[in-house]
């Protein structure tokens, strides 16, 4: 492995993991797997750390990673996971200030080993999965392990026996809607204080054209974690060699986009092949499969020749439909240079993709990672 790798999205880090895996290397995966008060990163984020002092990922803003890197060589060195807590609460805890850790930050520190490939599996293959891993309690080790699969059923791995009917309902909870939590259970071997994690696969993004404004937005938005596929028309430049943050670039007909992905309700789509008969046909197809965001590049002028276009040919746009087109497309931060209006871009799919009304920090009330609410 080389250099540590801080800012990785988190395709990167379990794309390291994996090679990791395979090639056998003494590695330790850090996870936060409890935050009370501010933290940078909340529950499930993850760290891969190895022998020579590489890896990937983040699980604070560097305030506690040389000491999470120091117990990572004992870990090693042990072969045994163990779980720390740091409490950067305190008023003399310089680590805890002006760096989003003010809190109590637990972190699972195990080597990386084959109980981890199924996840790992699962998430390259575009799959939901919840892991169920020991972090306490004395019915089994730390770092025992079992899996939820949506439709295959829970895998107890090597869970204590009677736990699998309460993580089954918390896993199943939190793959539906994303998250962690750590769930105190009951078993005939004692109590146990197992982590849930729900790791789910990168939201999938097409962008459609292959002009010179297209590369920036893949770029931001593969950094942001997504998965990015650059879809030209008519010909288009469909060069894998100009869009490298994309995971794949195609060549597609307008009128076949619906069924040439396998979209779902995490599927994102960017249009901005700025043609207007090209955008307008990739827009008819599009509004008929579940996509929740459709970002159309153009004035409200444009679009408003795209209505009446529509209306011309008998195609009524519903409410439904409108509220899923995203025009003029982008967040309105004030910018007109190639990577400022991709920052526009990727910022509003961030927020649809968490369900969130973009807006100020400093005016929200509460925390910043509050789940209870789409503010």
């Amino acid at each position: 492995m080389s250099s540590p790798d801080w800012s990785a999205p988190e395709t990167a880090v379990f794309d390291r993991i994996s090679d990791a895996l395979d090639a056998g290397d003494d590695a330790v995966l850090a996870t936060v797997v409890d935050v009370e008060g501010s933290a940078y990163r909340r529950p499930g984020a993850k760290m891969l750390l190895d022998a020579a002092g590489g890896g990937a990922g983040s699980i604070t803003a560097g305030c506690i990673e040389d000491e999470v890197r120091a117990l990572a060589a004992d870990v090693i060195d042990d072969g045994a996971p163990r779980v720390e807590t740091w409490d950067l609460t305190g008023d003399d805890d310089v680590w805890g200030l002006g760096v989003g850790c003010n809190g109590v930050i637990t972190v699972l520190l195990e080597p990386l080993d084959d109980s981890f490939r199924p996840v790992v599996a699962a998430r390259g293959a575009g799959d939901l999965i919840g892991v169920a891993t020991v972090v306490g309690g004395d019915a089994a080790p730390v770092g025992a392990r079992g899996y939820l699969r949506p439709g295959d059923g829970f895998d107890r791995g090597d869970l204590p026996e009677g736990a699998a009917a309460e993580l089954t309902d918390a896993l199943r909870s939190l793959v539906a809607d994303g998250g962690s939590e750590t769930v105190a259970v009951d078993t005939a071997d004692g109590a146990a204080d197992v982590f849930c994690d729900a790791v789910r696969p990168p939201p999938e993004l097409v962008v459609f054209g292959s002009g010179n404004d297209v590369a920036p937005v893949v770029e931001l938005a593969a950094l942001a974690d997504f998965r990015v596929t650059v879809a030209s028309f008519r010909g288009g430049d469909a060069d894998a060699d100009r869009f490298p943050g994309a995971a794949d670039v195609v060549s597609v007909s307008p009128r076949d986009v619906a069924d040439r992905f396998d979209w779902d309700d995490r599927s994102y789509v960017v249009v901005m092949s700025h043609n207007f008969v090209d955008d307008r046909l990739a827009l008819d197809a599009l509004l008929d499969t579940p996509v929740p965001y459709v970002g159309l590049m153009g004035p409200e002028a444009r679009f408003d020749e795209m209505r009446e276009a529509f209306d011309e040919e008998g195609r009524e746009l519903t409410a439904a439909d409108r509220d899923r087109i995203y025009t003029p497309i982008g967040l309105n931060l004030g910018g007109d240079t190639p990577y400022q209006i991709a920052h526009s871009i990727v910022a509003e799919l961030l927020a649809v993709a968490n369900d969130r009304t973009p807006g100020h920090l400093s005016q929200r009330d509460g925390p910043i990672h509050g789940r209870d609410d789409g503010e």
